[in-house]
């Protein structure tokens, strides 16, 4: 019985299974829908909403605890916070815009800087600003595109700490990383795997419209491939390390992949887009592809649910009490 009981508790001792933290908040909004807090360790129950309308692709928690996000369109960001006071936005359709200008443009991403300007991406007139609190320009960067979409251009992109620009191209399916001055220094078309481009949003789709790209603490490329349903890591040699392909995992199928997050412990939490309600929309697995959490809120958030923010351990902790 003892040699028994000392099996048991060896195997526990290496079992790959890590239980996802019991304070976990997730953060989303989607289309017409508010933008909100939920508990998925209470059966997603809101904790708190602010109504706003139009798409997001992009969404931000400050240390401030103020949110930055989309409200009314592709055109207009707007600082939240959680008394529901706007603290600051930015109408990308009036402002630093020569009134001759009569190109159509759209807004995907933006980032707030650690000197507390803030980082917009122009789809259509491709060009990354950056403003200071009055919205007046800072700094500009052409971003290198075969031809400009204001639908299109970008999807997300981000200020590396090293002052480079990570930029998901979504129309020219590829990531290129400008330096500070706007020069291309590495460039990663997303490869279509010998497979041949289908229309669609949903799993039946085919392409490498990439949403995203990050740097791992290891130095190489993590790239969401959009309607390539995958996710892969790449160095910064451009060879594959680490490929999430769309039926790897048990039960779940990737459709449109959007925003991926590393956690400290290795862990990556991914946004699986137009997936359909019998598939999560957002996942926690390994790196050996174990599956350790799953969320899906279908009332809350929809089929279409682009960009969210899995929040965890003291942060969350600090978020939960600031709401009470």
């Amino acid at each position: 019985m003892k040699s028994l009981l000392a099996v048991i508790l060896l195997l526990f001792a290496f079992c790959p299974f890590i239980k996802a933290d019991e304070n976990r908040l997730v953060i989303g909004a989607e289309g017409n829908k508010a933008l909100a807090i939920v508990d998925p360790a209470d059966g997603n129950k809101v904790l708190w909403s602010y109504d706003r309308n139009g798409p997001v692709h992009d969404l931000h928690l400050l240390d401030s605890n103020h949110f930055i996000t989309q409200n009314g369109g592709w055109l207009k960001i707007e600082e939240i916070g959680l008394d529901k006071k706007v603290a600051w936005k930015y109408d990308a359709s009036k402002q630093n815009r020569s009134p001759a200008d009569s190109k159509r443009i759209e807004i995907h991403a933006f980032q707030r800087l650690a000197d507390g300007s803030t980082m917009i991406v122009e789809s259509g007139t491709s060009r990354i600003i950056e403003v200071d609190a009055e919205g007046k320009l800072l700094k500009e960067i052409s971003l290198e595109v075969d031809k400009p979409s204001p639908h299109s251009d970008t999807r997300l992109v981000r200020k590396l700490e090293n002052g480079h620009y990570l930029a998901a191209h979504e129309d020219m399916q590829s990531v290129k990383e400008y330096d500070a001055s706007g020069k291309v220094v590495w460039h990663y078309p997303v490869p279509l795997f010998g497979k041949k481009p289908a229309g669609g949003h949903g799993p039946e789709a085919w392409g490498g419209r990439c949403f995203s790209a990050s740097k791992t603490k290891e130095g190489n490329y993590l790239i969401t491939t959009g309607n390539g349903h995958s996710v892969i890591e790449v160095t910064p040699e451009k060879e594959i390390v680490w490929h999430l392909q769309q039926s790897d995992l048990k039960d779940i199928t990737l459709a449109w992949v959007t925003n991926v997050h590393q956690l400290d412990n290795g862990n990556l939490i991914v946004g699986n887009c137009h997936a359909g309600p019998e598939n999560p929309q957002l996942f926690e697995i390994t790196k050996d592809k174990e599956v350790v959490w799953t969320f899906t809120d279908f009332k809350n958030f929809g089929n279409a649910l682009a960009n969210t923010l899995v929040i965890d351990g003291d942060r969350a902790i600090a978020l939960r009490k600031a709401l009470k």
